[in-house]
């Protein structure tokens, strides 16, 4: 093996540089241009893809939106819905205690008896039915021809213990007029529920 031999340079060497081979700094050139255009590329992809994602994501965001806002509404309205009934079977409740509680007088029977003998004006035949104590009471306080109107034929009053006090039956040529408490409350728990 033969060794090398130093080379002697008679003034020393001042700016030392390795030589690149023909053509390298122009691929380093283009090495870096490519690498700049994929991260561009890169880039502008990236940024399509979280628009999208974002879009996709804002979508879903609305229609859960609107489900729980449809939810909501559905729940207020069935909520207010059961409130009503509530409130309506609260008030009719307590507008049948207070009625039963109401202590029967001659005035409250009478008045019951002249509103049903209204409704049945234009009958040819009245018979007013009136639970058993009611009719003692209106039959001391007033005899039964005080009822009767002008044009209207003579009523006939009957006891019967299906007629709760305070309320009556009128059984008509035309019909019966139920004039019970009850069948009023009845009516008016009625007229409330359709509305």
């Amino acid at each position: 093996m033969r060794l090398l031999e130093p080379i002697t340079f008679s003034p020393p060497p001042v700016d030392i540089r390795i030589a690149s081979r023909p053509g390298s700094a122009e691929r380093a050139e283009e090495a870096a241009a490519r690498e700049a255009a994929a991260y561009q590329r890169g880039l502008v992809e990236g940024e399509r893809r979280l628009n999208e994602q974002l879009l996709r994501q804002r979508g879903e965001l609305l229609d859960l939106q609107q489900g729980v806002l449809a939810a909501l509404g559905q729940a207020v309205q069935k909520t207010v819905h059961e409130a009503e009934s509530g409130l309506i079977e609260l008030a009719l409740e307590t507008a049948r205690k207070l009625v039963n509680d109401l202590p029967i007088n001659d005035e409250m029977v009478a008045a019951a008896v002249r509103a049903a003998l209204a409704e049945a004006e234009g009958a040819t035949e009245v018979k007013v039915l009136l639970h058993p104590d009611d009719l003692a009471r209106l039959q001391a306080m007033n005899p039964p021809a005080s009822f009767a109107s002008a044009g209207a034929p003579q009523a006939q009053f009957h006891a019967s213990p299906e007629v709760s006090r305070g309320g009556c039956l009128v059984h008509t040529s035309l019909g019966v007029i139920d004039a019970r408490r009850e069948t009023r409350l009845d009516l008016i728990r009625q007229a409330l529920n359709h509305e």
